[in-house]
């Protein structure tokens, strides 16, 4: 062991001046609960993102294509359901499914209320995964029947509060068209997605329903909802299906059609950065002033080490060795705060939040261990690199004075 290390152990692990031991235990406590809380801000930041962005995807897909016109309606203009084009879409590597569907508003009456509504039209190849954990009440549309399921419905929770409705009960649905048309329809499910955007706005029927609404022809269509594999590479995949369409047909993502939520979900990102800023800030100061703490209080033993010949850089690294210990026992204990909070969070769900401010009910937690890494990293590194400023006030150290003042 060389000297610096040997001398930085004796101090570390021997030493008996009881007030260094309060500041270095306070300076270890900071750290730890600055990277305990920027391990949770961000598990929770992107646990956040990936709720939101999966219950919205789960509803609305992430690309819908339509009729290229001027029409900004929910009542898409219809195009003819092509196998050709589906496979041509099917053939981009990150898709996932393609579902055909329609949109058409409508207007609900129960109980003496109304509510305005847009039924949206799926059909049997619907994926209902996502709105099966959605469910609350009932269950999804059964397509066993092709003559009942036109008359079933599904509404969300949100409407179903507003309405006095539950499953089970029928409810009159009328569209404003000429000549108006009126559909007595069974509410088979209701949903709770969380996203007032979407439960406030949608139901879910037949896409049959619609067609026949609007006198469609054999195999018309309002549109396509595409599912992709990978939502990082959403613009991308977006790109490669426009080159893919007609000039008769579009595309949209699901960051153009709520973009009020995504905007929100990026502002988070802004949040994080100032968060972690200032944590790391804290977690500096206090191992600075702990640093400056314990080389003043070692003036004496720093003026003999100068006096037997020992370099200031030696003399430094005493201390540094000692601050990178501190450094590591905070970061040990920040990870067992941060992570073991946010397991506990996520296997219990312990901490509450109102849906409607928030979109959900529990506080969401995503750990990726890469941010993990890179916390614990960047954390030790900013601190050592800080750390080198205030360890050069032993250059201003005199062997002679330091001798004395002991």
């Amino acid at each position: 062991m060389n000297f610096a290390g040997f001398i930085s152990s004796r101090i570390t692990f021997k030493s008996k001046r009881t007030f260094s031991k309060l500041i270095v235990r306070i300076a270890i406590i900071g750290i730890m609960l600055g990277l305990g809380v920027m391990i949770l801000s961000l598990a929770v930041i992107k646990g956040f993102k990936q709720e939101i962005r999966e219950k919205v995807r789960g509803f609305g897909g992430d690309i819908q294509i339509v009729k290229t016109d001027n029409n900004t309606s929910y009542e898409k203009s219809t195009f003819a359901d092509s196998a050709g084009l589906v496979k041509d879409i099917k053939s981009v590597s990150q898709v996932d499914a393609v579902y055909p569907y329609a949109t058409k508003p409508g207007i609900i009456k129960a109980n003496n209320e109304i509510e305005g509504v847009v039924l949206k039209g799926v059909d049997k190849h619907y994926n209902w995964d996502y709105l099966k954990k959605a469910l609350v009440a009932g269950t999804v549309i059964n397509y066993t029947d092709t003559t009942d399921v036109q008359l079933q419905i599904m509404i969300s929770q949100l409407t179903a509060n507003r309405l006095k409705l539950k499953a089970g009960d029928d409810l009159k649905m009328y569209f404003v068209q000429e000549p108006l048309r009126q559909r007595k329809l069974k509410i088979v499910g209701i949903f709770n997605l969380g996203v007032d955007e979407v439960d406030k706005t949608f139901v879910i029927g037949d896409l049959a329903l619609i067609k026949r609404l609007n006198d469609w022809k054999h195999g018309e269509i309002g549109g396509y909802e595409v599912i992709i594999k990978d939502f990082d590479k959403l613009n991308t995949t977006a790109n490669e299906i426009d080159n893919k369409l007609p000039i008769k047909l579009r595309s949209f993502t699901i960051l153009e059609n709520y973009p009020t939520i995504f905007e929100w979900l990026g502002m988070l990102d802004v949040n994080a950065v100032v968060m972690l800023v200032l944590m790391i800030a804290v977690a500096v100061i206090n191992m600075i002033s702990a640093l400056l703490i314990m080389i003043l209080e070692r003036t004496a033993m720093i003026g003999i080490f100068k006096a037997m010949g020992a370099g200031n850089w030696a003399i430094q690294k005493i201390f540094l060795y000692n601050a990178a210990y501190l450094i590591g026992v905070g970061l040990l204990l920040g990870n067992a705060f941060g992570l073991g909070l946010g397991f506990f969070q996520q296997s219990t769900h312990f901490f509450k939040l109102d849906q409607a401010s928030y979109y959900m009910t529990f506080v969401p937690i995503k750990i990726v261990w890469m941010d993990v890494l890179l916390l614990n990293l960047g954390t030790l590194t900013v601190c050592l690199l800080v750390l080198i400023i205030p360890s050069m006030l032993v250059t201003r150290i005199s062997p002679v004075k330091a001798i004395r003042f002991k």
